[in-house]
């Protein structure tokens, strides 16, 4: 296989917040839509031009995982055919900052302050619990699903912030119920960081 310019294995050193996170909301929209027959807009904005060395597999899944989140609490919250507020994406970033920010805020009616702490457990969801229930449901005839659920499974977020921390990043949410929430992804430079594995 021929090398692809400006990778290193799975690094790109020239990766486009801005280019991912467009293709994460068309992915995200079309599930959304999929589900529900409409999605809400989302407005990016700050650094579009800016690139840095990272690897796009990784963002794109956080990315995609907090897109669809927004979006479903956007819909679910507002009710279908309503008129959705936008979800944000601030892209951040200065020749002096020490991480490459990334924050999602939606007005989708947020997170009680109760279950702030189990959304980072595998297999906690606030979706349909019919959901994991069919993903792992024995079909003879079938033996995987076509049919990948916007939400339910319980293990987006908790392996997201674990890809943007394997890296020296984070992945951290506040939430105002009866509002919104807001998520930031801190991303850092590759080549400026070790992994953080214990010795």
């Amino acid at each position: 296989q021929p090398p692809v310019e400006n990778y290193v294995g799975i690094i790109c050193s020239k990766t486009s917040p801005y280019e991912i996170v467009k293709r994460a909301i068309d992915d995200a929209a079309f599930m959304c839509t999929r589900k529900y027959g409409d999605a809400p807009e989302v407005i990016i904005a700050g650094r579009l031009d800016m690139t840095f060395p990272y690897v796009p597999t990784h963002l794109h899944y956080i990315m995609l995982e907090l897109l669809k989140n927004s979006m479903r609490a956007t819909v679910e919250y507002h009710g279908i055919d309503a008129d959705y507020p936008p979800i944000k994406v601030v892209i951040a970033d200065g020749s002096d900052n020490e991480d490459v920010i990334i924050k999602v805020s939606d007005e989708g009616g947020g997170i009680p302050r109760s279950n702030m702490k189990r959304i980072w457990s595998y297999l906690f969801t606030t979706a349909d619990p019919e959901i994991q229930e069919g993903m792992v449901a024995f079909n003879e005839n079938v033996d995987f699903s076509i049919d990948s659920p916007l939400a339910g499974l319980g293990y987006g977020l908790p392996i997201s912030r674990s890809y943007a921390r394997y890296f020296g990043g984070d992945l951290s949410i506040m939430s105002m119920e009866g509002f919104g929430t807001d998520c930031f992804v801190y991303l850092t430079r590759l080549g400026n960081t070790r992994e953080p594995l214990p010795i």
